[in-house]
C-alpha cells in the first residue's frame, strides 16, 4: 500500500476584529474601550485591549489574552472586573 502524502494548506489568515466592550470610567472621563481579536498562525485565539480617551488618544497593551478557543479567550476577558482594567489603563498613561 502507497503512503499517500499529507498536505496541509494553512487557513488564510485575515486582520483582527475589533469589539466594542462597555465604557471604563476613570476619573470622571469615560474611556471607549475595544478588544482587537485575531487567530493566530497556529488556531489560537489572541486578544488586545485598545483605550481611546475623550481626545482621541488612544493606548493598547500587547496581546494579554489567549485561549485555544473563542470561548476560552472570551472567558478571560470576561473575568477582569472595572477595577483590573483602570489599573491597566492607567499603567499606560
Amino acid at each position: 500500500m502507497t503512503a499517500r502524502p499529507s498536505r496541509f494548506t494553512a487557513s488564510p489568515t485575515s486582520g483582527p476584529i475589533l469589539h466594542e466592550l462597555p465604557p471604563l470610567r476613570v476619573f470622571d472621563q469615560l474611556i471607549t474601550l475595544l478588544l482587537s481579536v485575531r487567530r493566530d498562525d497556529h488556531g489560537a485565539w489572541r486578544a488586545r485591549l485598545h483605550f481611546i480617551d475623550a481626545e482621541s488618544r488612544e493606548r493598547e497593551t500587547a496581546e494579554i489574552f489567549c485561549g485555544a478557543s473563542e470561548p476560552e479567550l472570551w472567558q478571560a476577558v470576561h473575568g477582569l472586573h472595572d477595577h483590573n482594567l483602570r489599573a491597566l489603563y492607567l499603567s499606560l498613561a
